[in-house]
């Protein structure tokens, strides 16, 4: 890993990644969804502050346990001053979103243990499917094999975009139209 000198008080980009492990793009990225921020030189170059290295690291930390990038900007801007977080503030949001894991842990291990029954289905519409009906909610309302509420839209709009996507017009029997795909306009 590159050593930065202690002298050196701003960071390029490159320098950042290098030093991060992330990727220029994932550093752009975080800068575009208010996770660090850089200045900009007279040449329109980024220069980030030594501490977007505890940010960084801050971040990849967060999303490797799965919490979502919002949550993780929220949790940032809550910083007095949006000072760099420590190892403090690290304790009290990893509690914090503690419960949220738990519940997504004992979530997919519902999903795991019930796959297997799923599978055998196919069709993933039986009434008591947990991935597509979780706790029979549809069941409630109606009987046999339907879509989701909410899908039966989105199903029908993809239907008639099939429909239409599929027919071609030549305009005769002898071959493209004038105009048409391959004629050279």
């Amino acid at each position: 890993m590159p050593q930065i000198p202690q002298t050196l008080h701003e960071l390029t980009v490159g320098q950042l990644s290098a030093r991060s492990g992330a990727a220029v793009s994932a550093l752009h990225f975080y800068e575009a969804k208010g996770l660090i921020s850089s200045r900009r030189t007279s040449g329109n170059q980024r220069r980030y502050s030594r501490d977007a290295l505890r940010r960084v690291a801050f971040v990849r930390a967060a999303q490797r346990v799965g919490i979502p990038l919002a949550t993780i900007r929220d949790a940032l801007a809550e910083l007095p001053e949006e000072r760099t977080p420590n190892r403090d503030d690290w304790a009290r949001l990893s509690e914090a979103w503690r419960s949220e894991l738990d519940e997504r842990i004992e979530q997919l291990a519902r999903l795991r243990d019930h796959l297997t029954d799923c599978i055998g289905c196919g069709c993933l519409s039986l009434e008591n499917c947990v991935l597509s009906n979780p706790n029979d909610i549809t069941g409630e309302r109606i009987s046999g094999s339907r879509l989701m509420p909410g899908k039966v839209a989105e199903h029908r709009g993809a239907e008639s975009r099939a429909g239409h996507a599929g027919v071609r017009r030549t305009g005769s029997l002898s071959g493209p139209r004038e105009g048409a795909e391959g004629s050279g306009r």
